[in-house]
């Protein structure tokens, strides 16, 4: 990907319809790395990073937005929505309820609509730094755009990640 010419995805595509203003970060995409990798090659603060995690609860797909750094915690997120059970998708069901890549996951512009549950503590961010619909590329906006548009359930899910 050029660092000139930012790409345009679906997500972008909500964005700019959005009239939300977002700054373009491009990086080097690492397998495996996650939100660790991208927030050193742009050298800001994991925490900012705020990742789309694809999760299936009682086999209907879910969104949940958290921080770079955190995981989400499934048993609570299940008592919070009253799941009996929730699970990670396959990559091949993420990319299909979504329509991107996983590692380019985006909650804007997804295939399939679906529920947002957003850990209310990245309003506490003055930016964050979200996937823009491709692997290696970013985009940075203000929180509460993000609400605007995905309209989410804000939860506090939110558990230190085990290393």
């Amino acid at each position: 990907m050029s660092e000139d010419v930012p790409p345009v995805t679906p997500a972008v595509s909500v964005l700019q319809a959005a009239g939300v203003h977002y700054t373009d970060h491009p990086y080097v995409y690492e397998e495996r790395w996650g939100t660790a990798a991208c927030a050193r090659e742009l050298n800001i603060d994991e925490h900012s990073v705020v990742k789309t995690i694809v999760l299936e609860a009682d086999g209907a797909p879910l969104i949940v937005l958290m921080h770079g750094d955190m995981r989400a915690s499934v048993k609570e997120l299940a008592r919070i929505i009253g799941a009996k059970s929730i699970t990670p998708c396959t990559p091949e069901a993420a990319e299909q309820f979504t329509g991107y890549q996983v590692g380019g996951t985006s909650p804007f512009g997804m295939r399939m609509e679906m529920p947002v549950y957003m850990e209310e503590t990245i309003l506490n961010l003055r930016k964050i730094y979200i996937n823009g619909g491709k692997r290696g590329y970013l985009v940075g906006m203000d929180p509460y755009d993000a609400i605007r548009i995905l309209n989410p359930t804000l939860v506090r899910v939110g558990a230190a990640r085990s290393t």
